[in-house]
């Protein structure tokens, strides 16, 4: 079960699946519902509210597992911070900073840290991160 406590279970009522794994074009499922035209078809109005997420302009929506993952997956970052919900901390996976690009919202993952790129406004991936 996904840790946020919402995921799709499979019509074999035993198997649970993030919600990003629906209509992702690989069968999770044993019988492969999770690709279930009648499902897929029409996205995400075919989808149980709990497991989509719309951000600041409510036309985009997330999977919910997409939900504060350190991803800016809207541009705006709402689906990180904002009215609409609140993020913990960086994971000791992440850095914080302010990032330069926008698929980050406010942590960059470790691995990116002294690469030799500026992913940081202040450069501090560069010069006072270290990758675990």
């Amino acid at each position: 079960m996904p840790q946020n406590g919402s995921g799709f279970l499979c019509d074999d009522r035993v198997t649970c699946i993030p919600p990003s794994y629906l209509c992702n074009g690989a069968p999770n499922c044993p019988s492969g519902t999770d690709e279930d035209k009648l499902i897929c078809n029409d996205l995400p109005n075919n989808l149980p509210s709990n497991i989509i997420f719309r951000c600041g302009n409510p036309r985009f929506w997330i999977f919910v597992d997409k939900k504060f993952n350190f991803i800016n997956d809207y541009g705006d970052c709402s689906d990180e911070t904002g009215i609409y919900t609140s993020c913990p901390s960086c994971g000791a996976e992440w850095w914080a900073c302010i990032p330069v690009r926008f698929q980050y919202c406010y942590c960059i993952p470790r691995s990116l840290c002294r690469d030799g790129r500026q992913h940081c406004f202040d450069w501090s991936d560069e010069h006072i991160c270290i990758k675990d």
